[in-house]
């Protein structure tokens, strides 16, 4: 067993543990998708041992299609993973808020997607197939969101009444984290260099995952910290933009009524 192979493999026997922990935690109830996020990476673990790029033609029609559903799925299960963070974030205020505000979560997060985007396209090096670098850009789209969507978290966490012991905050450090080392294996493989450069680069990125699982682990068996009300100023913030997608609700149906008013 090569140490890639013994760190793919540690990685899983790691994903399963989080798992577990995590249904003990009744972690599934609070952060369904999360868990489904668990279980997906778990699923392509298996999957890619099965395949065993090593011992294949990465370009070859298996690779390229496995990549392909890999990688969409990968974003798309990870895009769900922050709308879910972000409104577990307001529980406090759930009962005055409407549930259309995970549209409201949604549409931010693509806003700033799309703002990041043109971005990536420096992150991908544009000798490679063009339905590679699309994914890839999509990946790192996403590394960077997971980025930014710590750092607000982090940032904010006086007005969210958030602190470490809280899931959302812990899941949104093991994502920041992990991406953090993702976008940088992303820069440097803009540059051309040796197989041997690039396996290390891809080696450091899934250590960086195994931290992360490390620390979900640690701190999904620690007791989770009862939620605290928002202050005083978050919550006319929070009241304002509900009131304010409220109103364009409003004035859209009474569009769709009468148009021609």
């Amino acid at each position: 067993m090569t140490p890639s192979s013994a760190l793919g493999y540690s990685i899983t026997l790691l994903e399963v543990a989080v798992i577990v922990i995590a249904i003990r935690k009744s972690i599934p109830r609070l952060l369904p998708v999360f868990f489904a996020y668990l279980l997906w990476t778990v699923i392509s673990d298996l999957a890619g041992f099965a395949i065993n790029p090593n011992a294949i033609n990465l370009h070859s029609v298996l690779y390229d299609r496995f990549f392909t559903v890999e990688k969409s799925l990968d974003s798309l299960m990870l895009f769900g993973v922050l709308v879910e963070l972000g409104w577990s974030v307001l529980r406090p205020m759930r009962s005055v808020l409407s549930r259309r505000m995970i549209l409201v979560i949604s549409l931010a997060i693509l806003g700033v997607g799309a703002m990041v985007w043109p971005l990536t396209g420096y992150t991908v090096n544009h000798a490679w197939a063009s339905n590679w670098i699309v994914l890839l850009r999509i990946q790192q789209t996403f590394s960077l969101l997971s980025i930014l969507f710590f750092l607000v978290l982090a940032a904010m966490s006086q007005f969210l009444a958030i602190g470490w012991r809280d899931r959302e905050l812990q899941i949104a450090t093991g994502l920041g984290f992990y991406s953090v080392f993702s976008l940088g294996a992303a820069l440097l493989h803009t540059h051309p260099g040796s197989v041997a450069q690039f396996e290390l680069i891809e080696e450091i990125v899934a250590l960086s995952y195994f931290c992360s699982l490390l620390y979900w682990m640690y701190s999904f068996l620690q007791k989770e910290a009862q939620r605290q009300e928002f202050s005083p100023q978050m919550r006319s913030i929070l009241l304002t933009v509900a009131g304010a997608a409220r109103a364009n609700r409003v004035a859209i149906e009474d569009i769709r009524k009468n148009p021609l008013r």
